[in-house]
């Protein structure tokens, strides 16, 4: 039975959450289809577009995304800290960017007299429209129905263009969220629809990769303005970012990958990344769960600790993903 989303999304386990969305049957997201002949790979650019320009309207932050040939994985941080530091009138507009808002809201922006009553009920609009903001949920939503409208008015037909609802899984810890972040970056070259982490079109990790070689000989490479940024390992004053250097994750990437188009078993080196040591990850178990985790994670992913933590939070009966968790570090 499928669990409630609040059960799935909370704020107060983990800010980072991988989600994926699938079309129906024939539907194409990108590529070309053999049945029909048609060639939608102009697809997988509606899709990034959409997910960035999002970005820049609610307080989610866009860690990692991989559009394939008809699913898409996205990896989000919750950033409530930006969303409450909004002032209402930023509330109103950022909604305003992507939905009609009402006449009173329309009102409030431009500066007229409204009565206590009025003003009172845009409070509370403002109130569901910052949380409204910083859900998932919603990110999701406007994300695939923009996509399905276009693509549905595009084949000239009607109906669902994608599978039911979204899939998420709750990334509770760092070795959780570097496994989920790799897993995402390396979909195209798991599914050969790249050779390299720099070729894999449509996928965050080539956009880093692009930015940094823009600057190659600074000490920090330059970084994406629409994803997340990588700060350096957790510290005092640390500012808001994914908790890794950016150069330790594109080595963990590029070694990672290495070994995912590697046919023989037991070729793991010793040359291991560092960011696998501190987060005491074995190096086998990190690339079966680079190319597994879906299937080995279900709603939350962990250490064996930080799953039974969040299960006996939730009051699950039962505690899963468990043996998964063995493996991850």
């Amino acid at each position: 039975m499928p669990r409630s989303r609040k059960s799935q999304i909370a704020l107060e386990a983990t800010p980072y959450y991988h989600c994926t969305s699938r079309c129906v049957r024939r539907a194409f997201l990108c590529g070309r289809d053999e049945h029909s002949g048609n060639d939608y790979e102009h697809r997988r650019g509606w899709i990034e577009q959409r997910m960035q320009a999002l970005a820049n309207v609610y307080a989610l932050d866009l860690c990692a995304y991989a559009v394939m040939s008809n699913h898409y994985h996205i990896v989000l941080h919750i950033n409530a800290e930006k969303a409450n530091a909004w002032t209402d009138t930023e509330v109103i507009q950022r909604w305003h960017a992507l939905y009609a808002g009402n006449f009173l809201s329309h009102k409030y922006l431009a500066g007229k007299d409204l009565y206590d009553a009025q003003l009172m009920v845009v409070s509370e609009l403002v109130t569901e429209w910052r949380e409204r903001l910083m859900s998932i949920s919603w990110f999701m939503r406007a994300l695939n129905e923009d996509i399905a409208r276009q693509a549905n008015a595009e084949d000239v037909c009607t109906g669902r263009f994608w599978e039911g609802r979204f899939k998420s899984q709750a990334l509770l810890d760092e070795a959780a969220l570097a496994t989920c972040l790799a897993y995402v970056d390396l979909n195209p070259i798991r599914a050969q629809m790249a050779d390299a982490p720099e070729d894999s079109d449509y996928t965050s990790i080539k956009e880093r990769i692009d930015t940094a070689q823009t600057e190659p000989d600074t000490a920090e490479p330059a970084q994406p303005k629409p994803l997340f940024p990588f700060v350096g390992y957790p510290r005092q004053d640390m500012p808001s970012g994914l908790p890794f250097r950016l150069q330790d994750y594109l080595e963990l990437v590029d070694w990672t990958g290495r070994h995912i188009r590697s046919d023989k078993r037991g070729s793991i080196d010793q040359q291991t990344p560092p960011i696998l040591e501190r987060l005491n990850i074995d190096a086998e178990h990190w690339v079966y769960n680079t190319q597994h985790f879906e299937s080995q994670f279900k709603g939350i992913v962990g250490t064996v600790l930080s799953i039974k933590a969040q299960c006996h939070r939730l009051g699950y009966q039962r505690t899963p993903g468990l043996a998964a968790a063995t493996y991850l570090t």
